[in-house]
């Protein structure tokens, strides 16, 4: 890969600024694509943008960027995108700092800015090149996401149409399945969190999942199948837990579905469960209530323990001896359950509380 400094100006940079949203953002007399396909959007906050403004403006160094030099003599911000962004909107008057536009400065006090030389590598070579390098540099600012770096590489039509649907504020996932998944559009997240559910079934670690699934469809024409199939899990949410709670958003609803989504389920019988299990005291995880009424794991509910002083109460009236093998333990050694399983209607209560060895706890957990 070849790799050349330059020294840019800012009034060189900023000649033609033009920002089209979706079309795109370009600069330098139109030659610089500032924010490709491979890009995320602007994501500094204040704070960010207008410490750009001020390191310009006392004349001191800001990161080296990274530009890819195309065939056509154009370029693509390779890294860079949101500090060039944050020059860009600032000299054209988007934007003040302090109450002080560009066009309110001082000429003297605007030359400078425009004076002000940026340190831009030109990187030329092969797409996989270019690639690679994008994700070992160091991002400015703002450290990328796995995802975003993802969206580096696997760049295309398929790409585009996704990020259509998961990655832009109100896109259509968002609005679909807000009620249901923890995830922010503008970092990718609920992209990742689609194609970790959707290509579940590689049987790999979920980052290599996602890129192997992305590999297989990077030259689709769209991303209507990964669309597909996520309405599909929401719709069978929606149809198999019919009342909503608050606690169902943020599980892996994805995940839940590719294993269940072909077994017979009586909606009914399940909803009146899921009622039932809401008000029971003793499930201190209500959460993991959707997964229980699946798999029949108490793990998921996290039963109420007994406390102290009902272990106590119960070692000292078995004397020590554990009711199954009878042999004779310190407390210490001995662990506090339920005679009457919780699963058959055992409360957490003092007069259902029995000390068990280690042991012969394990063996009663185990059956």
């Amino acid at each position: 890969m070849k790799i050349e400094l330059h020294n840019i100006k800012v009034r060189d940079l900023v000649q033609d600024y033009q920002d089209s949203a979706e079309e795109g953002v370009t600069a330098y007399g139109g030659r610089l694509d500032v924010r490709p396909k491979y890009q995320r959007n602007f994501v500094y906050k204040d704070e960010q943008r207008d410490a750009v403004i001020d390191t310009v403006r006392k004349g001191f160094p800001l990161n080296v960027m990274y530009w890819v030099k195309n065939d056509d003599d154009s370029f693509e911000v390779l890294d860079g995108q949101q500090r060039t962004i944050s020059i860009c909107q600032y000299v054209t008057g988007d934007y003040s700092i302090n109450e002080k536009y560009f066009h309110t400065l001082a000429s003297d006090e605007q030359e400078q800015i425009l004076n002000y030389e940026l340190t831009v590598y030109f990187c030329e070579g092969t797409d996989s090149e270019k690639l690679e390098w994008f994700k070992t540099i160091n991002i400015a600012g703002e450290e990328l996401s796995d995802q975003e770096l993802r969206n580096a590489v696997y760049t295309g039509e398929w790409l585009t149409d996704a990020k259509r649907y998961f990655s832009k504020q109100g896109c259509a996932a968002k609005e679909k399945a807000d009620k249901y998944v923890r995830c922010e559009v503008n970092r990718q997240e609920l992209l990742e969190l689609a194609l970790k559910w959707i290509s579940e079934p590689y049987g790999k670690k979920d980052a290599q999942n996602i890129e192997q699934y992305m590999a297989d469809h990077q030259t689709d024409p769209n991303a209507s199948a990964l669309w597909r199939y996520f309405c599909d899990v929401i719709e069978w949410v929606k149809s198999t837990f019919v009342t909503y709670y608050k606690e169902m958003k943020g599980l892996p609803w994805g995940f839940i579905y590719n294993k269940y989504k072909d077994d017979i389920i009586d909606t009914k019988a399940l909803d009146k469960e899921i009622s039932n299990l809401m008000a029971d005291e003793d499930v201190t995880k209500k959460s993991g209530i959707f997964l229980y009424v699946l798999d029949r794991k108490e793990s998921h509910l996290q039963i109420r323990s007994f406390d102290k002083r009902d272990a106590r109460t119960a070692y000292q009236k078995q004397k020590g001896l554990c009711p199954v093998c009878g042999k004779h333990f310190e407390i210490e050694q001995m662990h506090a359950d339920h005679i009457i399983p919780w699963s058959k209607g055992g409360k957490t209560v003092p007069e259902n509380c029995q000390m068990l060895c280690a042991e012969c706890n394990i063996k009663k957990s185990n059956h």
